[in-house]
């Protein structure tokens, strides 16, 4: 600590250029931090699924639904123990306006209940949205965002044409569920539920099923269960895809593209770029130098202590930019947290993940020491008569 001082005097020397570096290097671990934070969003979500419930959807897409019909036939395959409809309603409280979207899907109350245990209700608060033709259950968090209590009601109205009414939807709140993260980590706490069959007496016909959900009674026959509600429908004019919620979810993400690979890849140009923006910092502040370098060897600074001095403002200005960019990831998170789409699936975090802030942290150190290593072997085999021959 005794030599702070000296570097932290060396630094302000060229203070413009030490800020930038900071700044760039702020700026790596933002962009780390944040594709991290989000890519642990979505794994958790991955968690969160369910080992014995399986997702039927049609096996061109989703966006063709599937007959009702079906339900009964797949309740009959030996394993499955309930099955509900349900359908992704893709509500919004103002027409084509997503500023305030949260999930909202259409179940059968019934069955669904009994196989989602960790979206938790009081015997009293499941007869009440039983007992409600426009009733819905929320969760805690978008409740808190729009200040919903029991008894509140809204209007959504969906994107989707099939599903859209001659008037919005409206709904009651007949209650707002609660989740248990020790035994169900990563639970939504934002999508709605409401009743399956008030979308089809709103809307006038039937709209079909967008997924069926199928609790099984043995997760270890999944796969033999799922090709038996496929091969039910082999020779239909609808056939099925079946797979587990596990598999449906990454399956969706992956609509994208190959979701992590891209961000990765990402993470790893900015931390190139930054890696030789601060090598290139390090190799100026040293060549400048050479002549003190060579003050202090001649003074009696071994050339060991030299290099360290070097490691040393390199990884300060790694660990400064590091500190500056977990601050300003804890905040951005925050942000994306309320945002339409996104927040949904970062606001389980609660906040910047440890791990992710700790790594994020250990790679601005490593940055920077990496970075200023060349620089320093080389003030560590320069002689003083090569450093002072310019004086």
């Amino acid at each position: 600590m005794k030599y702070l001082p000296y570097i932290l005097k060396h630094l302000k020397r060229h203070w413009v250029r030490s800020l930038l570096t900071v700044l760039a290097m702020t700026f790596c671990i933002f962009v780390f931090c944040v594709l991290q934070a989000f890519l642990a969003a979505l794994q958790r979500g991955l968690d969160s699924t369910n080992a014995n419930r399986l997702v039927t959807r049609n096996a061109v897409s989703l966006v063709f639904n599937l007959p009702v019909t079906y339900k009964e036939r797949i309740a009959g395959v030996p394993g499955v123990q309930r099955v509900c409809a349900q359908n992704w309603f893709g509500g919004a409280r103002k027409a084509g306006d997503f500023k305030d979207f949260f999930p909202n899907m259409a179940v059968e109350a019934e069955p669904f209940l009994e196989m989602s245990p960790e979206y938790i209700l009081t015997e009293e608060q499941k007869r009440a949205w039983l007992e409600s033709q426009t009733g819905c259950i929320i969760g805690p968090a978008t409740a808190e965002k729009y200040g919903w209590k029991v008894g509140s009601t809204f209007q959504l109205e969906s994107f989707i044409p099939p599903y859209r009414a001659s008037k919005p939807f409206e709904f009651t709140i007949a209650a707002i569920y609660a989740t248990d993260d020790k035994r169900f980590p990563g639970t939504d706490k934002t999508i709605m539920f409401f009743h399956r069959k008030y979308l089809d007496e709103a809307t006038g016909r039937q709209v079909g099923v967008g997924t069926f959900a199928v609790q099984i009674a043995d997760k270890t026959q999944a796969g033999a269960i799922c090709r038996a509600i496929d091969n039910l429908f082999e020779n239909s004019e609808r056939q099925t895809h079946t797979e587990t919620e596990k598999q449906f979810l990454a399956s969706f993400l992956s609509m994208a593209g190959n979701l992590a690979l891209l961000l990765n890849w990402i993470g790893l140009a900015v931390i190139f770029v930054i890696l030789l923006v601060t090598a290139n910092t390090m190799s100026m502040a040293v060549r400048e130098r050479r002549t003190e370098m060579g003050v202090l060897k001649t003074l009696g600074f071994s050339s060991g202590k030299v290099m360290g001095l070097v490691l040393a403002e390199a990884g300060l200005l790694g660990a400064l930019g590091g500190a500056i960019g977990i601050l300003f990831s804890t905040g951005m998170i925050r942000v994306l947290a309320m945002a339409p789409n996104v927040g949904p699936v970062v606001q389980g975090l609660g906040g910047l993940p440890g791990p992710v802030a700790l790594a994020g942290f250990a790679l601005a150190l490593g940055i920077g020491l990496i970075a200023g290593l060349a620089p320093a072997v080389a003030a560590y085999r320069a002689h003083i008569t090569d450093l002072l021959r310019h004086v």
